[in-house]
């Protein structure tokens, strides 16, 4: 008899008597099942305060510990629910199967078109309306006219199906109009045709700006000058370590490192995207401010990682996105100031998630407009990332272009991208 749907996952309150809900997934595993659970979880704006995953190969066993940051965060409990079980391998009597089946296909693309008068904020009150609605921005354009109104392309899949009915696009669309108010022009929301689906929006940076932007040497942390001291500080508390020898079948990751926005997601990410099979993982509570994890794991193959060039590469590449899990840095595009905001892409094309909520947050915190936006791909040599780039205008009359002005935008962003 095949477990009933509704128990694969469960979410409950803590014994513990916190604001701690713990969620417990139980299913047929897969590969990359980790990290496709903790993506979903950081695109709620839960914080995962410790967890346990377990896989014979065959079936897992996953339980979180999780809060609402902040804890203002009104959280749809029901709707994280939902998108778990979809994400989760199938063991469902055939009608639901067909569900999650229809779920796993690439979604498609939704145009919302938002034409209106300027003002501080309105692309962060719109994209955080959107990550409400559980709609994830893809791409985004925005053009900013001389006579003061702006006109924002928001790419957008739908991980609730609620805009594959007329209804439910123009209920979208009035959503957002009734929460710009005045100032909104118009609000549409259709199907991308195929021309928009077939633009990948890679991009054309400037090779210097790139290699600044892409370029982490994670020894210069302690030997250079071109980090800050903070890094240095941090390259001493990040550590990942392969041990052999408390496991016959299994090599054990023992990794700390400074806690941080998206952390367990990152690590999970990069063993999905290295073929590094998570037999077990214990992730422990924050102490000190210093995160603690032991993965047990296998090659693809189904052994130890005994071979020492691949324990360096692994090794050093958890350590590099540790450190660096996204670049952030402020550049000239001619005459105005531009920020870029940069993170590794999943090979499977899934780009970091709630990025333009917390940056658009950010500016909107410090008073900066945005004159310009876009989302754009590029390729390394080793990954592909995605980019954003924000054409800023004049905070309150003081020039961005001071290099005070500069240093205080990228520390805001970076706290607000990784600060809990």
């Amino acid at each position: 008899m095949g477990m009933s749907w509704e128990d694969v996952v469960l979410i409950e309150e803590s014994k513990s008597g916190s604001e701690e809900k713990v969620v417990t997934v139980n299913c047929p595993d897969k590969a990359g099942l980790g990290c496709d659970l903790l993506r979903i979880v950081l695109e709620f704006g839960l914080y995962v305060t410790r967890g346990d995953f377990s896989t014979d190969g065959k079936w897992c066993y996953v339980v979180l510990w999780v809060v609402a940051r902040p804890a203002s965060l009104k959280v749809d409990w029901e709707s994280l629910k939902t998108r778990l079980v979809a994400c989760c391998p199938s063991c469902m009597p055939a009608f639901y199967l067909n569900q999650i089946s229809t779920c796993s296909k690439s979604p498609p693309l939704y145009l919302l078109k938002v034409f209106s008068w300027d003002r501080k904020g309105l692309v962060h009150d719109v994209t955080k309306l959107l990550c409400e609605l559980e709609l994830t921005i893809q791409r985004l354009k925005v053009m900013t006219t001389p006579d003061g109104k702006v006109l924002d392309l928001f790419f957008v899949t739908d991980s609730v199906n609620i805009l594959h009915t007329k209804i439910g696009r123009e209920e979208t669309s009035e959503h957002i109009s009734i929460m710009l108010g005045e100032c909104c022009i118009s609000c549409e929301l259709e199907l991308a045709g195929p021309e928009y689906e077939s633009q990948q929006g890679f991009s054309s940076i400037p090779e210097a700006i790139a290699e600044n932007l892409f370029s982490c040497d994670v020894s210069a942390a302690e030997n250079g000058p071109r980090t800050l001291k903070s890094d240095a500080i941090k390259f001493k508390e990040a550590s990942v370590v392969v041990d052999n020898t408390l496991s016959p079948a299994h090599s054990l990751l023992q990794i700390q490192c400074r806690d941080q926005k998206g952390l367990i997601y990152d690590i999970f990410r990069i063993s999905k995207d290295c073929d590094i099979q998570i037999a077990y993982g214990r992730v422990s509570s924050s102490v000190d401010g210093i995160r603690s994890l032991d993965l047990f794991v296998q090659n693809e193959d189904g052994k130890k990682i005994m071979n020492i060039e691949n324990q360096i590469a692994l090794c050093s590449r958890l350590k590099e996105e540790m450190l660096h899990p996204l670049r952030v840095m402020i550049t000239n595009r001619g005459p105005d100031t531009e920020l870029l905001v940069a993170n590794p892409v999943e090979l499977s094309g899934k780009g970091r998630p709630r990025v333009v909520y917390d940056v658009t947050f950010a500016l909107k915190t410090l008073g900066i407009c945005i004159f310009s936006a876009e989302i754009v791909r590029h390729s390394t040599l080793d990954r592909e990332w995605e980019v954003y780039r924000f054409l800023l205008v004049e905070k309150q009359g003081v020039p961005l272009t001071s290099k005070q002005a500069k240093q205080d935008i990228i520390n805001k962003v970076r706290r607000t991208l990784m600060g809990w």
